[in-house]
């Protein structure tokens, strides 16, 4: 009985089911990759500006100096974002 059901269904799709199949999973894996970045993004967004509360917070208490606290918060940037440009 299950078997008629299932050829019926492949039938109905004319012989494409690979295509379906293939067009389903790669939308699927796109949107996964899209969501999965943006969760990266805001998390490590969040991270950043806890980090800057917090250098401001031993600054404002005067355990760390503010040009000190500047360095640190500067130190995981890229050189082209740290140096000004001459032109």
């Amino acid at each position: 009985m299950y078997l008629i059901a299932d050829q019926c269904w492949i039938e109905s799709l004319g012989g494409n089911l690979i295509p379906v199949i293939a067009i389903g999973g790669g939308l699927f894996v796109a949107v996964v990759a899209i969501v999965t970045g943006g969760v990266t993004e805001i998390c490590k967004s969040r991270a950043r500006e806890m980090t800057k509360r917090e250098m401001a917070a031993y600054v404002a208490e005067g355990t760390v100096d503010p040009d000190k606290a500047i360095e640190m918060l500067n130190a995981g940037e890229k050189a082209s974002k740290n140096k000004k440009s001459c032109c």
